[in-house]
């Protein structure tokens, strides 16, 4: 199976977050989609997505 790749590859609410996570462009976009055009990054955020704790 190849890497999911965050930079091109179709995101969804399914997609799970891999070691490769990554803030990408791509992913900005899905979660404006998602939560709205009020959505922005901070570090705790990040932090929260890359931890790996639900």
């Amino acid at each position: 199976m190849k890497p999911f790749d965050w930079h091109a590859d179709p995101i969804s609410r399914a997609t799970a977050i891999t070691k490769s996570y990554r803030n990408t462009q791509n992913v900005r976009r899905f979660l404006i989609r998602e939560c709205g055009d009020a959505f922005r990054f901070d570090r705790p955020f990040m932090a929260w997505l890359k931890d790996g704790v639900e």
